[in-house]
């Protein structure tokens, strides 16, 4: 491919759950040039699925990936997954996209697939998810950093099917009311389907186990609420966002799906934003 050629992008999800279908929706919606969408990871790849794009592969083992020529692997399936597909990815795609970013609570894994990234010469790719954009928290920790607090607020609804259940009774709630406080490691890996956006915040500061992490349940909240708190030697940084949360998983929000787009996008724009 010359310099001036347009880079193509044969992208491969693994899952296809509420994230990857919201993303494949937006991206077929949009048609960003020279990106196919040539197969989709699933574990019973019998089962009939009308959603999927048209002419796209079905497959259901990772030594599947080294026939399909891919230039991107994006995990959206669960923090299992990412030990399942992850080497495999690697090998065969110049990136690997891991949403389900609480797999790297264990950092065992996370040490084999930096290792087989440099072996292979490929990369792995943290998107900011639910956050939108973490770079100047990343910028900061250039220099020493001395604290990050990462607070989730989020309807008691989202926090339905989790420990927090355990913790306060969801259904009676009057007030906001924090229920955990802890390091993000604690956060991720207690609750890996609200708190995983945790581990981007602290990979992209101080670590998993120096930053803290408060999780509360507002039944005043419509939206997940994020706020990100840094300071140190760069100065003070206080992000704040508000997402609404996806249509068809209330734990998650639309800003997950829309950082994927984002990232498939500029994978092949002219311009990176």
């Amino acid at each position: 491919m010359s310099a001036f050629d347009r880079p193509r992008l044969n992208l491969c999800f693994v899952g296809w759950g509420a994230i990857a279908r919201r993303v494949g929706e937006l991206l077929a919606e949009r048609h960003p040039q020279g990106v196919n969408i040539v197969a989709v990871a699933v574990r019973d790849h019998n089962r009939r699925r009308d959603d999927l794009p048209a002419g796209v592969r079905l497959i259901s083992e990772p030594s599947e990936l080294a026939e399909l020529d891919l230039d991107m692997v994006i995990e959206a399936a669960g923090r299992d997954a990412v030990a399942v597909w992850g080497e495999a990815a690697l090998r065969c795609a110049a990136s690997f996209i891991i949403s389900s970013t609480s797999a790297f609570c264990d950092d065992a894994l996370l040490q084999r697939l930096v290792s087989v990234a440099e072996k292979a010469g490929s990369r792995i790719v943290m998107p900011s998810g639910a956050l939108g954009d973490l770079g100047a928290l990343t910028a900061a920790s250039i220099l020493p950093l001395k604290e990050v607090v990462h607070t989730i607020i989020k309807p008691p609804r989202a926090w339905r099917g989790t420990a927090a259940e355990t913790m306060l009774d969801l259904e009676a709630l009057e007030a906001a009311s924090p229920f955990f406080e802890g390091s993000a490691r604690e956060a991720a890996d207690r609750f890996p389907q609200n708190a995983n956006v945790a581990v981007i915040s602290a990979l992209s500061g101080i670590g998993l186990d120096r930053t803290r992490v408060v999780l509360v349940a507002d039944p005043a909240a419509s939206r997940n609420a994020h706020r990100v708190e840094a300071s140190g030697a760069f100065g003070r940084l206080d992000l704040t966002l508000e997402n609404e949360p996806l249509a068809t998983n209330p734990k998650s929000s639309e800003m997950t799906a829309l950082s994927l787009v984002r990232l498939v996008e500029n994978a092949v724009a002219p311009i990176v934003r």
